[in-house]
């Protein structure tokens, strides 16, 4: 998952980045809050780990900032040696979803970690294969439509299980190309927009007749949307 930590802690990076990679997640570092608000209006993430003292503005005031925009589902995770019971309150009251005090014990950050992550995504994090018509084979590494296999290219089957567990959700382009690509890049690609151009044809979500179809969002990324087929094959709807 795409994990952003803002942080001014010179030794954290390092430390949370080589506890949580191993687990297969990708980390962003920040140091100001106005850098990650900034990056947030067009980047998704999945999960932000945040201080609370920052060097233009308190972790809490991202938090409220973050809920206003990003919305209830992004977790957060407040780590700060703050350690007073008020102190616990006023970040679970003012938005934040968990607590940590320092020093970090990296084993505990893994743990909760993954438990926001199963809260908010338990689709994108379980092990889900079947998503109406569309049924995923990881061991073939094939996906069949009503039953027809379709003939998709490695990249393409990697594309559309990540979408289809992260269905509803807007997914940035960088987060895209991470998650299938591996690539952190930051330089534009067409790769991305040909293989979810594919996508749309081979799976037949141009239709919106299967329950799904992808829409792009100008200036971010890309979502795989569900779609009421009843009310679309109903001329009263």
């Amino acid at each position: 998952m795409r994990i952003a930590v803002l942080h001014d802690d010179p030794l954290l990076p390092d430390m949370i980045r080589g506890a949580l990679e191993r687990h297969h997640h990708v980390c962003h570092f920040y140091t100001s809050g106005a850098s990650l608000l900034k990056d947030t209006r067009h980047e998704t993430i999945d999960l932000l780990i945040s201080g609370w003292h920052l060097p233009d503005m308190d972790g809490i005031e991202v938090i409220q900032r973050l809920r206003e925009t990003a919305g209830q589902q992004l977790p957060i995770l407040l780590v700060t040696r703050r350690n007073e019971e008020r102190d616990v309150i006023e970040a679970l009251n003012r938005g934040a979803d968990d607590y940590m005090v320092k020093p970090l014990r990296l084993g505990e950050l893994v743990a909760r970690v993954a438990a926001l992550l199963r809260r908010a995504y338990p689709q994108a994090m379980g092990q889900q294969l079947v998503f109406g018509p569309y049924r995923f084979d990881p061991e073939k590494r094939l996906l069949s439509l009503h039953g027809e296999t379709l003939a998709l290219k490695n990249l393409e089957y990697e594309l559309a299980l990540f979408m289809f567990r992260n269905a509803g959700r807007l997914l940035s382009r960088a987060h895209l190309r991470e998650a299938v690509w591996g690539e952190r890049s930051e330089a534009p690609s067409r790769s991305l927009d040909t293989h979810v151009s594919r996508l749309r044809t081979k799976l037949q979500l141009t239709q919106q007749a299967h329950g799904y179809a992808i829409t792009a969002i100008y200036g971010m990324g890309y979502r795989l949307d569900t779609v009421d087929t009843v009310a679309l094959a109903d001329p009263r709807g």
